[in-house]
């Protein structure tokens, strides 16, 4: 049976940061890709950062040097640590994993509110 859990949102004040983790598990193909997206309420779901089986990122250019995206491949974690979070980080933040058939998973999210 396939998990995907997000973890580590909350409330924080602006500047403040936030680590989230997406634990995996069930996943028979591995997995090729993970990524971090966010929606916030009434705006579609957004990208904020990717990284590939062999440590590759990318990262949007709204969240580029406050986030970092790594991976505990040991634990099947993906983490995201988020720094000087501003309020429009305010989201509902999803972690996406693709494994090597191709075959999406999502998370159900976890909800971070910066608070001004």
């Amino acid at each position: 049976q396939v998990q995907l859990v997000e973890s580590g949102g909350g409330l924080v004040e602006s500047g403040g940061s936030l680590r989230l983790s997406c634990a995996t598990s069930g996943i028979s193909f591995g997995i090729s890709a993970v990524a971090w997206n966010r929606q916030a309420p009434g705006n579609q779901r957004e990208f904020v950062a990717r990284i590939t089986n062999g440590g590759d990122t990318a990262y949007a250019d709204s969240v580029k040097g406050r986030v970092t995206i790594s991976r505990d491949n040991a634990k099947n974690t993906v983490y995201l640590q988020m720094d000087n979070l501003k309020p429009e980080d305010t989201a509902v933040y999803y972690c996406d994993v693709v494994d090597f058939s191709g075959r999406p998973y999502w998370g159900k999210g976890t909800q971070v509110t910066v608070s001004s």
